[in-house]
């Protein structure tokens, strides 16, 4: 069981992340890639996914067991959740980060040699990790990610209702078949007997994509406290995979984009943030997008907005109605 142990100032300070955190969901979904039992709602990705998967998911499937724990440093916690931002901590870890989660992981499975390098703090071992999350999340997650995005967004909307509502009880009582909430406490099921005590620091509930059966949070208490929760689904979601055929025209990241201004129009720093891409990035992908004549801008302000165009639209109905 997991207990949350809220002190006075907890509940203010406690809020649910309106967007998914893109390590955490990537990290939570290699679970789902490997388990084959009791979870049919994730067949379809995984059958479509799984040959997909690059030859370095290999050395993140090393840290990432089929159950039980995983190492805390895969999922760092950043101001905001943002591909990009998540892969530089992860490259920023500090050896005794990595020592201590790959120690706790060791105590119960033999660990490959080349994580002895990891646990050395050796750079381009960390690197190397970093590039496998990312070629990882490239992969498997960004054809869905508009998709995860628009669920967790609902979920947020939905949560912050109940709150208004019914106020944390409410809340709380609704995050999981077995949360029990009696304050100062909040009880969940959990694999293992842990104690989280927030001390002030108030918690963030992270409505989580590929978060199955049980919530989920970091073994080490100092970490920032956090809660992952799993939202509901419906069978055949991942047939909503709208960049895979799209991204054989324009490439992944500007079909992302494409797709994203499409919805509404936005201005770059949106765009960023909906795609998971650095500033820059967005930039020069709506740059490209504009130049083919699928996209517009003008000036907004100090921003630069972003709409769609007959062309752009046409491109994409075609693609979403295919």
């Amino acid at each position: 069981m997991l207990r949350i142990c809220f002190g006075p100032e907890d509940l203010a300070r406690t809020r649910v992340s309106p967007t998914p955190h893109p390590m955490w969901e990537a990290l939570l979904s290699l679970y789902r890639l490997r388990r084959r039992d009791g979870e049919p709602v994730f067949d379809e990705w995984r059958r479509s996914v799984g040959p997909q998967a690059p030859a370095t998911t290999r050395l993140l499937t090393d840290l990432v067991p089929q159950s039980g724990y995983a190492v805390d440093f895969l999922t760092p916690m950043t101001k905001d959740f943002c591909l990009t931002e998540g892969l530089d901590a992860l490259r920023r870890t500090p050896r005794h980060r990595l020592r201590t989660d790959l120690s706790v992981l060791a105590r119960d499975r033999r660990l490959p040699s080349w994580t002895t390098t990891l646990a050395e703090g050796r750079r381009d071992a960390v690197v190397q990790l970093a590039d496998a999350v990312d070629q990882y999340f490239t992969a498997c997650l960004a054809p869905y990610w508009t998709h995860v995005r628009g669920r967790i967004d609902q979920e947020h909307t939905r949560q912050v209702k109940l709150l208004a509502e019914g106020g944390f009880e409410r809340l709380f009582q609704d995050l999981h078949p077995t949360a029990r909430w009696h304050y100062p406490v909040l009880e969940l099921g959990y694999p293992v007997d842990q104690d989280l005590h927030l001390g002030g620091r108030g918690l963030h509930l992270v409505p989580s994509f590929f978060c199955q059966g049980m919530p989920t949070t970091f073994l080490d208490g100092d970490f920032e406290p956090i809660l992952l929760y799993p939202i509901r689904h419906t069978l055949g979601w991942s047939a909503v995979d709208h960049t895979r055929p799209l991204a054989s025209l324009l490439g992944r990241t500007r079909a992302r984009v494409l797709q994203t201004i499409g919805e509404k129009p936005c201005t770059t720093s949106e765009v960023a943030r909906s795609t998971d891409t650095s500033l820059p990035t967005a930039s020069q992908q709506a740059s490209a997008l504009r130049a083919a004549g699928l996209v517009t801008s003008r000036q907004n302000g100090q921003s630069m907005l972003h709409s769609i165009t007959s062309l752009g639209l046409a491109l994409l109905t075609g693609h979403c109605a295919s």
